[in-house]
Formats: C-alpha cells, sequence, structure tokens
C-alpha cells in the first residue's frame, strides 16, 4: 500500500491493490461513487423552508405600467372569475377563441377548454368571491407573458413528513386583453387543484 506522510502522519492510502483483478483503484474515486450512488439511493429529500403565499395577492396583480396592469388584471380575473369561481360561461371576456393550451389534459381552443373544467372536471359556477382565495405566491409580467405561482403541498409518503412545500405555476400569453396562449407543470392524467388555500 502506497501512503505519504503529512505533517508526520501517514495521509489516507491513494491507491490500494485489488486482489481479485490486481489494478490500483483510487480511495477518492471509490468515496466520490459511494457518496454519488448514495445521493441516488432514494434517501429522503432534505427539509425546505415552506413556500408562503403572499398576504396581500391583489396588490401582485397590479403595474405602474399600464400595459403590464391590464395584462396581469386579465391574469387575475381567469384566477378568480374562472378557476376559482367557475364561471365559465365569463372565458370569452378572458380567452381567445383560438386559446392555445400547452396542458396535455385539456386540448386547445376556448370552446374545448370550456369543455374541460365544465364537464370533464364539472367544475359548478359560485358566487365571484370579492378577493382571490387561492394563495398567490408571486406575480411576474414582462412583455406579453404573465406568470403566477402558487404554494402547493404535495403528498408524498416517502418524504419524512408524508409531503412537502413546493410551487406550481400558470403562465399566460396575453394579447389585446385576452389570454390566447397558457402554460404549466400538469401531467398526463394530473387534474388543477381548484381548492383555494390546498
Amino acid at each position: 500500500m502506497n501512503t505519504r506522510l503529512v505533517c508526520g502522519k501517514p495521509s489516507w492510502p491513494e491507491y490500494q491493490q485489488t486482489p481479485k483483478y490486481g489494478k490500483e483503484i483510487s480511495v477518492k474515486r471509490v468515496l466520490f461513487a459511494v457518496l454519488i450512488a448514495a445521493a441516488c439511493s432514494g434517501f429522503p429529500a432534505f427539509a425546505q423552508e415552506p413556500v408562503i403565499a403572499a398576504s396581500n395577492a391583489e396588490e401582485l396583480f397590479t403595474s405602474p405600467d399600464p400595459k403590464l396592469h391590464a395584462n396581469k388584471q386579465v391574469a387575475y380575473h381567469i384566477i378568480r372569475d374562472l378557476l376559482e369561481a367557475g364561471h365559465w360561461d365569463m372565458a370569452d371576456q378572458f380567452l381567445s377563441e383560438e386559446y392555445v393550451q400547452h396542458n396535455p389534459n385539456a386540448a386547445s381552443g376556448r370552446e374545448a377548454v370550456v369543455k374541460y373544467f365544465t364537464e370533464v372536471l364539472k367544475v359548478e359556477p359560485k358566487p365571484i368571491p370579492e378577493k382571490l382565495g387561492m394563495p398567490i405566491t408571486s406575480v411576474t409580467a414582462e412583455g406579453d407573458l404573465v406568470v403566477v405561482t402558487y404554494p402547493r403541498e404535495v403528498k408524498d409518503q416517502k418524504h419524512p413528513n408524508g409531503g412537502y412545500s413546493t410551487t406550481w405555476f400558470d403562465m399566460w400569453r396575453i394579447v389585446d386583453g385576452k389570454a390566447v396562449e397558457h402554460w404549466d407543470p400538469a401531467l398526463v392524467g394530473e387534474s388543477p387543484d381548484l381548492q383555494p388555500g390546498e
């Protein structure tokens, strides 16, 4: 075994002979491989800070820039009037007829999106709230895009606490006062969480 002296003490062996193959293996490489394997082996995720909603979500949907303010207001009404209150009869006020949908669970076109929420998810209209009930973390507007993020609690039995805190997002492209395109991180078969505060 080949060792080095550091300050008069032997250091970690740099190499060791493997009896089966007779090749030298770096101890540092072995330790690195063990650490990588441990990281990939499904150990529970490290604890993280929970995602916190803004105390006044309505303020997030404003901007001193008139165009960005108008675009944020379209997103606000999509969330409040359509998603929260289920007034899909008002969809033509906020969604273009050609509305391009990148969520894999709903087809493109305003009519298809309305059908998804009213016939597939069977969302029933209820009174439009004065303020949003859905917790909002942030709203960002740039050009014709508006991104809204929400706190999301995910149940996961592999996690030490039975779940973890993360975010969800909706992004809309707004043209002439209507959303013409939408993105979110939904997976096939995953229904949106339309319950405020959950």
